[in-house]
């Protein structure tokens, strides 16, 4: 062999390199859009049964009112962060999570709304809204965490400088409050 033929498969070798550690992190990329696209699913769920969860709790507890525009105020301020950073989505969905806690305290006091079918079958609901955002958040995190990862390892990391991918935030909670799951049940 020639040196212009060892040179010429040693640089080969290198192209096909780049190529696959690029598109691993390309492929590591669109698969964490596609987590935070999940949650943002679960969470649309979850926002469109609090408005229902509300009016059912509304019937039995009107003189409780504060404790109905705390859940509107929460759940358009989480709505709104939608497209924000994972923190600011998280900080959202923490004050919602405590909106939503103090509501289900409102309604204990009640205990014909407990036995009422549909406020029953909204907080089944939500309890598996709210497991299906739980696991969203873990796929979530677990492909952000690959992702950074590969972009931090060498030589992954010259891959990742060359071609700029930034590393991802994780889905953190940041409350202690907000990490407990909603209280569905009585």
């Amino acid at each position: 062999m020639t040196t212009t033929t060892i040179v010429l498969i040693v640089l080969a070798v290198v192209v096909l390199w780049v190529i696959m550690a690029y598109n691993g992190l390309i492929t590591l990329t669109n698969r964490a859009k596609e987590a935070w696209a999940d949650i943002n699913v679960q969470l649309k769920r979850r926002y469109d049964l609090i408005p229902n969860l509300v009016e059912s709790v509304k019937g039995y507890a009107a003189h409780e009112s504060s404790v109905f525009e705390n859940v509107t105020t929460a759940r358009a301020a989480a709505m709104g962060a939608g497209s924000a950073t994972p923190a600011a989505q998280a900080a959202a969905e923490n004050q919602l999570s405590g909106a939503l806690k103090t509501l289900f305290a409102v309604s204990e006091a009640y205990p014909d709304l407990k036995a009422n079918q549909n406020f029953l079958q909204l907080q089944q609901e939500l309890g598996d809204t709210e497991d299906k955002i739980q696991a969203a958040r873990r796929f979530y995190n677990t492909t952000v965490m690959a992702l950074n990862t590969a972009e931090q390892r060498f030589p992954g990391n010259l891959i990742a400088t060359s071609f700029h991918f930034a590393p991802m935030d994780l889905f953190e909670l940041t409350e202690a409050a907000a990490a407990e799951p909603v209280k569905v049940q009585f």
